[in-house]
C-alpha cells in the first residue's frame, strides 16, 4: 500500500500504483488539512465574501459575481461546459496516472474541496474506474482544463470511464459498485481542472518508458557493437572520467559488462584504427540521453508535489490568492527536452542499422540477405526505421515555444504542455519501433558472425529475442516481426530482465 500526503511522491511510487495496480491510501494529517481549507471556502460564502472561482466567474468572467444561490450550479456548468477534449482518448494507465496525481495535489490542503472529494479519486483508483480522457484540446495553462473536466464529470456520475476491461458510461460502472455521482459546491469543479495533472501523467508514464527504452537500446546496441566486430577501446573508463560526465561514465560502464567475454570485439588496429560514430560515441550520445532523463524525472517529481490550481488558500482561510501555479511551462520545457532525448536514440540507432546492412560499411551479406539480390533482406526495414526517425524530427520540434491567447486575452501565455507530452510519447513508440529493427538485423548480423563468440549477457539477449523473431531464411512480411518484437520490448518480462542484466553496474 502506498499513503499519499501531498508531498512525496515519487516517480517510482507511481509506477507501483499505475502498471502494478497497488492499493493507495490517503494519511490522516493531510486529510485535516483539506478539512481545514474547506471550511475556509465555506467561510467565504456564508459571509458572501468576493474571491474569484468560488463565487465569480471565470477566466475573462472573473468580474461576474455570482449570487449565493448558483454557487454550487456554477461548478456544474465549469464541467460541463470545459468538458470539450477531442480526439482519441488517453491510454487508461495515463487516465489512472492523472486521478492518482491530482488526489496527491488535492491533499497538500491549498484547495479548498470536501474530503468526499478526496475519497471519490481514492475510490477510482482502488476500484480501477478510469476516466476516459480526450487527448486533444488542452493549451497547458488555466490548467489541464479539457483534459481534467472530463475527469471531473466522472466524479459527477457523467462521461464515460475504462472498468472491468471495457469503456462504458460511468452510471453503468458506479450501478456495479453501489457509488452515486457527487453534487459539486463552492470551488470543487475550479479545483479539479485547475492543475497540470494531463501533462504531468503523460509525462511520467512516458519517462517510464523512456527508462527502460534507454536501458534496452544498451543491450540491442551491444548486439550490434558484436556483429560489427567493434573496437571495445572507446569504452575504457579513463576517456570517460576525462570528460566527467556520471552518465556517460555509466553508459560506457555497462557496455563493458554486456561485452565481457565476447570473441566479438577487436583491439584498435586489429582491423581497423577507429569506428564510426554511432559505434564508438555510444556513452557520448547515449550519456546525453540519460542527463536529460534525469533533469526531467527531478521537474516531474516536483510537479507531483506541486499546487497547481487557483486561488489557493492559507492561513485557514485568512489569505485566498490567485496566482498562476497552473501553467505547464516547467513541464513543457521538460517534454521537450525529452522529446530530443529520446529521439537521438533512434537517431544514433538508425545509423547502426545502416551500419549493419550496407555492404560498403562491413563485411557482411549485403542487407543480411541470404540470397543478394533475388532476395531483398533488411533493405526495406532500414527505410522504415529513416522513416520513423523522420518523422519523430518534426514531432521533436518544441511545443513550449509556441503560445496563442485565450478567454478574450485574459489568459494571453500559455505553455501548450500537453502537445510536448503527447509527442513525447508518440516519439516513444516509433524510437521502439526503430530499436525492434535495430535488433531483428543485430540478431542476423551475430549470428553470421557467430553465437557461441557472444558476450554471455547479449547470448543470453539473443536467444530471448530469437524466440520472438525467427532467424531471416528468406524474405517474409516483416512487419510482423518489427511489430512482435516491438510488443515484447515493451513487456514488464523484458524490462526485468534487462535489469538483471545490468542492474549492479547502473548504480
Amino acid at each position: 500500500m502506498i499513503e499519499l500526503n501531498g508531498n512525496s511522491l515519487t516517480i517510482d511510487q507511481v509506477k507501483q500504483v499505475c502498471y502494478e495496480r497497488v492499493i493507495v491510501s490517503v494519511s490522516k494529517e493531510s486529510l485535516e488539512k483539506v478539512k481545514a481549507s474547506r471550511e475556509a471556502v465555506e467561510s467565504i460564502v456564508a459571509e458572501k465574501k468576493t474571491v474569484y472561482g468560488i463565487n465569480t466567474g471565470f477566466g475573462k468572467f472573473s468580474d461576474v459575481v455570482i449570487e449565493e444561490d448558483d454557487v454550487n450550479q456554477l461548478q456544474v456548468n465549469l464541467i460541463r461546459s470545459h468538458a470539450c477534449g477531442v480526439g482519441e482518448p488517453f491510454p487508461e494507465v495515463v487516465s489512472r496516472a492523472m486521478v492518482l496525481l491530482r488526489l496527491n495535489a488535492l491533499l497538500k490542503g491549498y484547495s479548498g474541496v470536501r474530503p468526499i472529494i478526496i475519497e471519490r479519486l481514492l475510490i477510482l483508483l482502488n476500484l480501477q474506474i478510469h476516466p476516459v480522457i480526450p487527448q486533444q484540446g488542452s493549451l497547458g495553462a488555466s490548467g489541464d482544463l479539457a483534459p481534467l473536466s472530463h475527469l471531473a464529470l466522472v466524479l459527477m456520475g457523467e462521461g464515460k470511464v475504462y472498468y472491468a476491461g471495457k469503456a462504458l458510461p460511468t452510471k453503468e460502472a458506479y450501478e456495479v459498485e453501489g457509488l452515486e455521482g457527487i453534487d459539486l459546491q463552492a470551488k470543487e469543479g475550479l479545483a479539479l481542472i485547475n492543475g497540470t495533472q494531463a501533462m504531468t501523467a503523460v509525462g511520467a508514464i512516458s519517462w517510464l518508458e523512456s527508462k527502460e527504452l534507454a536501458l534496452q537500446s544498451e543491450l540491442i546496441a551491444a548486439l550490434t557493437f558484436q556483429g560489427l566486430e567493434g573496437i571495445v577501446d572507446a569504452f575504457h573508463p579513463s576517456i570517460h572520467q576525462a570528460r566527467g560526465y556520471s552518465q556517460q561514465i555509466q553508459v560506457a560502464e555497462r557496455f563493458r559488462q554486456l561485452l565481457s567475454g565476447s570473441q566479438l570485439v577487436t583491439k584498435q588496429g586489429e582491423k581497423r584504427v577507429q569506428d564510426a560514430y554511432s559505434l564508438r560515441c555510444i556513452p557520448q550520445v547515449h550519456g546525453a540521453t540519460w542527463q536529460a532523463l534525469d533533469y526531467v524525472r527531478e521537474k516531474l517529481e516536483i510537479e507531483f508535489n506541486a499546487a497547481t490550481d487557483n486561488p489557493l488558500i492559507f492561513d485557514n482561510g485568512k489569505t485566498v490568492i490567485s496566482g498562476g501555479n497552473f501553467h505547464g511551462q516547467p513541464i513543457a520545457i521538460a517534454m521537450d527536452f525529452m522529446k530530443i532525448a529520446v529521439a537521438e536514440l533512434a537517431n544514433i540507432s538508425e545509423r547502426r542499422v545502416e551500419r549493419l546492412v550496407n555492404p560498403q560499411l562491413n563485411d557482411l551479406p549485403p542487407f543480411l540477405s541470404t540470397q543478394p539480390g533475388l532476395q531483398s533482406g533488411a533493405m526495406i526495414m532500414q527505410y522504415v526505421a529513416a522513416s520513423l526517425v523522420s518523422e519523430n524530427k518534426i514531432l521533436a520540434h518544441p511545443a513550449s515555444v509556441d503560445s496563442i491567447p485565450s478567454s478574450a486575452n485574459q489568459e494571453d501565455h500559455v505553455s501548450m504542455g500537453t502537445i510536448a507530452a503527447r509527442h513525447a510519447y508518440s516519439i516513444i513508440q516509433n524510437v521502439r519501433r526503430v530499436l525492434a529493427i535495430e535488433c531483428i538485423c543485430a540478431l542476423q548480423a551475430v549470428q553470421y558472425r557467430g553465437i557461441d563468440k557472444l558476450a554471455p549477457a547479449t547470448r543470453k539477449f539473443y536467444h530471448q529475442a530469437r524466440s520472438i523473431v525467427s532467424s531471416i531464411t528468406e524474405d517474409r512480411i516483416f512487419s510482423q516481426d518489427i511489430e512482435k518484437l516491438t510488443a515484447w520490448l515493451k513487456n514488464n518480462d523484458l524490462i526485468e530482465i534487462t535489469k538483471m542484466e545490468l542492474n549492479h553496474v547502473k548504480e
